[in-house]
């Protein structure tokens, strides 16, 4: 299916009046901020940044030591970046999908994806014991073809994932259309260690539980400073100061304190749209009553979900890197590519012509060039950090605090013995080199899905250095 690059009057006029924030975080329930940290204080352990890593990292550290002190700071509030902006596919996969996997840790893949397993599951037990109401519901996420080329893809690779313990079911277009009718779907596989969520609402709800368990939060409290003084180290907030045994470092696509953690990770904005609820008529006329994630097979590619109150949200494609890492709330804003998604939407739901949307925004994501978390330690052993999650850090979050923790406690563990967790990534260039590769790169993607799947003389050197560059 070819997605047009030029928005219709009609799809104009459907986000003509949205509102320009994350859906998610425009809740009655959002909880009050925790005020910022004004003193000097001492911890065990202190996380910078609130979003999933943070949470999780401050709720496992209590859970295995409760005596432990906790302290997180957060430069604004939690779930404010993609913790509250993103699409809510929570996955098992801890490498961004099989066949990337497969083609970087093949010997270790089964294992693996037995964690990631392990980890979804621990996922949804630490919901069920806190009582977090997130509209956490494992439907799994369905893989769709709408080029002809990508069907026997999607075949061959279900076929070699359950080589490796991967259970998918491959599903002929007439199969696909039954769960979700849109004419362009020619085949899909249904991946079934997936849940759908709503992702503010569980980071809200982690950040209830940690506060049950006695971890102290600060809001508002940006870590402007970080120096090793006399065996700790030492955190400078606006109007206030740590001092940390340990500091486990979650910021992932904001400017890490680390300087030269910025030549492996690429700020990347995402884009994203919520209609309206749906009618029981238009409903009717899709289908999609499993509550099943979408993802079109492209290079850049939409993915997509139904909400609890019947609306259906709508990103992806476009993933623009903006020069200098720039990270700012005016970059949240992209009309180009709010008018993008909605000619998209309605490429793909015709039926649904007419439908509004209501809000729209966008979010950072953190990439890497293997599109999969890396750690790493510093100020010998006291600092960890865990970063690159690449769009996946819903799921594959807690099981990055879990390592992030064994480095800090100097175990030995399953997880710190991966060479996925030993390695690191390739780094990107600096500027000005760096917005020219990356935008080639998107360049040639978008016409290798034009073409076929063809894939150009870069990409194809990309994938042979094992590079590469994904939304």
């Amino acid at each position: 299916m070819f997605f047009s690059t030029t928005p219709r009057p009609e799809s104009l006029r459907a986000i003509s009046d949205v509102k320009l924030k994350p859906f998610w975080l425009d809740d009655s329930v959002k909880p009050e901020p925790a005020p910022p940290l004004t003193t000097q204080i001492k911890t065990d352990l202190t996380i910078i940044g609130g979003g999933y890593t943070g949470l999780w990292t401050a709720l496992q550290a209590k859970q295995a030591n409760p005596s432990r002190d906790v302290v997180l700071l957060e430069a604004g509030e939690v779930a404010i970046g993609a913790s509250g902006r993103n699409g809510g596919f929570c996955a098992a996969s801890l490498t961004h999908g099989f066949s990337n996997g497969r083609n970087r840790w093949e010997k270790e893949l089964a294992k693996l994806i037995q964690l990631g397993e392990q980890n979804l599951d621990g996922i949804e037990a630490a919901i069920r014991e806190f009582n977090i109401d997130c509209d956490f519901i494992r439907s799994g996420e369905i893989h769709v073809a709408v080029e002809e080329y990508q069907v026997e893809a999607l075949y061959e690779e279900v076929n070699e994932a359950a080589r490796y313990g991967m259970k998918a079911k491959f599903l002929t277009r007439d199969e696909v259309r039954a769960r979700v009718n849109s004419p362009s779907y020619l085949a899909g596989v249904h991946e079934p260690s997936c849940a759908m969520l709503n992702p503010a609402r569980l980071a809200w709800g982690l950040k209830k539980a940690c506060l049950q368990l006695g971890v102290r939060f600060f809001e508002g409290t940006q870590v402007t400073g970080l120096e090793e003084r006399r065996g700790s180290l030492i955190l400078t907030t606006p109007h206030g100061q740590v001092e940390a045994r340990k500091v486990a470092l979650a910021t992932n696509a904001f400017p890490p304190l680390l300087k030269y953690l910025s030549w492996y990770v690429v700020p990347v904005y995402d884009y994203v749209l919520v209609t309206e609820p749906l009618s029981k008529p238009q409903r009717d006329s899709i289908g999609w009553h499993g509550r099943e994630g979408l993802a079109d097979d492209g290079n850049q590619f939409h993915y997509y979900r139904t909400t609890e109150d019947g609306r259906i949200l709508f990103g992806g494609y476009d993933a623009v890197y903006y020069r200098n890492n720039a990270v700012a709330p005016h970059l949240e804003n992209r009309p180009a590519s709010f008018g993008l998604l909605a000619e998209h939407f309605f490429q793909t739901f015709p039926a649904l012509t007419g439908l509004r949307f209501t809000h729209a925004w966008g979010g950072v994501i953190d990439t890497c060039s293997r599109y999969t978390a890396f750690w790493g330690r510093a100020y010998g052993g006291r600092l960890a950090y865990a970063m690159g999650y690449t769009g996946l850090g819903v799921g594959a979050s807690r099981f990055g605090a879990q390592v992030m923790l064994d480095l800090l406690n100097g175990e030995k563990t399953e997880r710190t013995g991966l060479q996925m967790v030993k390695s690191k990534p390739f780094p990107f260039p600096p500027e000005p080199f760096r917005s020219p590769i990356i935008n080639f790169t998107r360049w040639s993607l978008d016409q290798a899905d034009r073409n076929q799947g063809r894939r150009n003389l870069w990409l194809r050197t990309l994938d042979m250095l094992g590079l590469g560059f994904d939304s």
